[in-house]
C-alpha cells in the first residue's frame, strides 16, 4: 500500500518547465529550439514526456546542460573564521521542436498592440484638429 502512495504522490508532482526568457534563448528559437529550466534529476525521457505534455508540441531532441553553482566565501562577524559554501546548481534543457511547431515565449498579445495603435492614432487626430482650428482664426 505504501508503494502505491509513492507512485501517487510521484504523479501528482510534475514538475514545471519553465522557458528561459534571454537573448541567447531568443537567437534559439529561430533555429526551432527552446532553452528550459528543469529539475536537476529529471531526464532527456521525462523532459520530452513534460514538454510535450505541457506545450502540446512534438519534440525531435533533448540537449541537456548542467550548471554548477559558483563558489561564494562569507564570514560570519569580525573575528569569525571564513568559509566557502557554493550556490545551487542549475539544469537547462535545449528542446529542439518538430517543423511547425511552436511555443509563444517571446510572442506578445495582439489585442494590446491595437490599444496603442488607437492611442497614437487620437493623439494625431487631436493634434491635425488644433492644427485647423488654429488655421481657421
Amino acid at each position: 500500500m505504501a508503494k502505491a502512495e509513492k507512485a501517487k504522490k510521484a504523479e501528482e508532482i510534475k514538475p514545471v518547465y519553465l522557458p528561459r526568457a534571454t537573448e541567447k534563448a531568443y537567437f534559439e528559437q529561430t533555429k526551432r529550439t527552446y532553452i528550459f529550466v528543469c529539475p536537476l534529476d529529471a531526464s532527456k525521457q521525462e523532459i520530452k514526456k513534460g514538454i510535450e505534455k505541457e506545450y502540446i508540441v512534438t519534440v525531435e531532441d533533448v540537449r541537456v546542460l548542467t550548471r554548477k553553482g559558483k563558489k561564494t566565501r562569507f564570514s560570519r562577524g569580525k573575528h569569525a573564521y571564513p568559509g566557502t559554501t557554493y550556490r545551487r546548481d542549475h539544469k537547462f534543457a535545449y528542446v529542439t521542436l518538430k517543423e511547425g511547431d511552436k511555443i509563444a515565449v517571446f510572442e506578445e498579445e495582439k489585442s494590446s498592440d491595437a490599444k496603442s495603435d488607437k492611442k497614437s492614432d487620437s493623439k494625431a487626430e487631436k493634434k491635425a484638429d488644433k492644427a485647423e482650428k488654429k488655421g481657421d482664426k
